[in-house]
Parts: structure tokens; sequence; C-alpha cells
């Protein structure tokens, strides 16, 4: 399994926990553009035309999170249940 996200992100800590992961991977792909975060919100239109792996190097809480790939394949994308 892996899990993408942000070190000081809730949503990815809680993920970490109840997965038993000891690491995270801070790995970015462009399908993880989060275009409602107050981030996106903040750029101008310019930049909103930058690659979005180029926008998320530049500002990572763009990114969504969590993102757990599992064994399988199979990958989970936000919301981790308590």
């Amino acid at each position: 399994m892996l899990l993408f996200g942000l070190k000081n992100c809730d949503k990815c800590r809680k993920a970490k926990k109840n997965y038993g992961l000891n690491e995270m991977f801070e790995t970015f792909g462009d399908s993880l553009l989060n275009k409602s975060s107050t981030t996106w919100r903040g750029l101008s239109e310019a930049e909103r035309g930058d690659a979005p792996i180029a926008l998320i190097r530049r500002h990572p809480t763009l990114m969504k999170r969590p993102l757990i790939v599992h064994g399988d394949g199979t990958l989970t994308l936000g919301e981790i249940a308590a």
C-alpha cells in the first residue's frame, strides 16, 4: 500500500494511523489537483494555466488527500472512515 499525502494534514495522519503506516510517500500526480481549495481560489488565471504537477510542487496544499494505493491497485481518495 502507498499513501500519498501531506505530513501535516489531519486526514493524512488519520489514514496513516488507521492503516498502520510508518512512512508517508509525498508523491504527486496531476490527477490530484483540488480546484475547490482556498489555495486554488487565490491563484491568478495565469497560474491556473500552469501544468498541474508544477502547481502542486509550488503549492502542495492543492493536492487532494489522502490518496491511498492498495496492494491490489485500487485507489481510495478523500475521507477515511473512523
